[in-house]
């Protein structure tokens, strides 16, 4: 009887020190994970952008493979862009809703080890070299005339770059992507009568400048472009109000790289204001741009990768110098990269397309190579 008791005393004191040990390890873990994570945080907002956006700090989760989250989650929608795993857990790293329209603002990545293990996003995103890129530019635009602003964004891992991105600039015809977009968001195409639906064709396809004239009336002049803008997340385009020669105004407004950027990215972000539909009508509008105008971004793209975009070019009445803009999307292989690039000064239209082709090919030779 006392040795069976005994006995049963020691498997009580054996199961107790095992229950110890797992707990132990368990915060042991939990310290390792929290440790990697204040890492991870400082590198994913070094490389999203988060600092200078004036953003809260992210947060972040983990779960199993079988509960790996497919939909809208508070805070946000995860991304399913990594490699999947044979086995381990998901473990995220988010940053918050803010910046969701990057898409790249929540990365799932494979965990090796049992326990979660939060990484950043230097794991699964190669480095870009800012300095380097800026070198190659200031080279390449030694000697040409006029300002430059540029910037590119891998809307997949959230990677970017920038040149002189304080710069304000004209958009030129630019402005008629958002002047579309403007008109989508107040009636959705299908809804759109036949005459509004050709205007809309001829001013992205042929870059008409009157029938841009007359959406540019349907949507509310400027005050409709910049509130349309302001919904679709820009902060630096403001609509120009008053007649410019023949034309209304909207080939001067000003604005960043950085809004059409944003701009760009609400046409591939499921929690933008624009329905998937109305959507795929720009793009396929912005994808078949008639011949002679379909220059600029599309100089950065590689074998077999698809080109969005909407080009500009304006003399402008002052110094007769050419503004010229070239603002898309180049897409292939999972991947969408944003881009635009801005030039004030060329003496000649081809001497600014030159400029933009070549800014936008030497930006992007460091975000991916092209196959040979």
């Amino acid at each position: 009887m006392i040795a069976g008791r005994g006995r049963a005393l020691r498997m009580i004191i054996m199961a107790l020190a095992l229950l110890l040990f797992l707990a132990v390890s368990t915060l042991g873990a939990h310290s390792t994970a929290s440790r990697t994570w204040v890492s991870a945080q400082a590198e994913a907002a070094r490389v999203v952008g988060i600092s200078d956006e004036g953003l809260g700090p992210p947060a972040t989760a983990a779960y199993p493979r079988s509960a790996a989250p497919d939909k809208v989650a508070p805070g946000g929608i995860w991304s399913h862009n990594t490699v999947r795993p044979k086995e381990g857990t998901w473990s995220l790293t988010a940053v918050p809703w803010a910046v969701l329209t990057r898409e790249a603002a929540f990365r799932i990545v494979p965990s090796v080890a049992a326990a979660p293990q939060l990484v950043s996003f230097e794991q699964t995103a190669s480095r870009i070299s800012s300095n380097e890129i800026t070198k190659r530019l200031d080279r390449y635009l030694a000697g040409r005339a006029g300002p430059v602003t540029a910037m590119v964004e891998d809307l997949t891992t959230g990677r970017r770059y920038r040149y002189h991105p304080d710069g304000r600039m004209i958009t030129a015809s630019t402005a008629k992507a958002q002047i579309l977009m403007a008109l989508l968001l107040d009636t959705p195409w299908s809804k759109l009568s036949a005459n509004v639906k050709r205007d809309a064709e001829l001013m992205i396809r042929f870059s008409d400048n009157h029938a841009a004239d007359r959406l540019w009336l349907r949507i509310g002049g400027a005050p409709g472009f910049t509130a349309a803008g302001r919904k679709l997340g820009l902060r630096h385009t403001q609509g120009v109000s008053g007649n410019c020669v023949d034309l209304y105004c909207w080939g001067i407004t000003r604005t960043s790289a950085q809004d059409q950027i944003r701009l760009m990215r609400a046409l591939v972000s499921p929690g933008g204001p624009l329905s998937a539909k109305d959507r795929k009508r720009v793009l396929g509008l912005m994808g078949r741009i008639v011949d002679g105008q379909n220059w600029g971004v599309s100089a950065a793209r590689c074998p077999g990768e698809r080109v969005a975009l909407k080009n500009g070019w304006l003399k402008r009445v002052s110094n007769k110098r050419w503004a010229v803009v070239s603002v898309g999307l180049v897409r292939g292989d999972g991947r969408d990269y944003a881009i635009a690039v801005l030039t004030e000064g060329s003496a000649e239209v081809a001497t600014g397309i030159a400029t933009v082709e070549g800014i936008a090919e030497r930006i992007m030779r460091s975000f991916r190579k092209c196959p040979a």
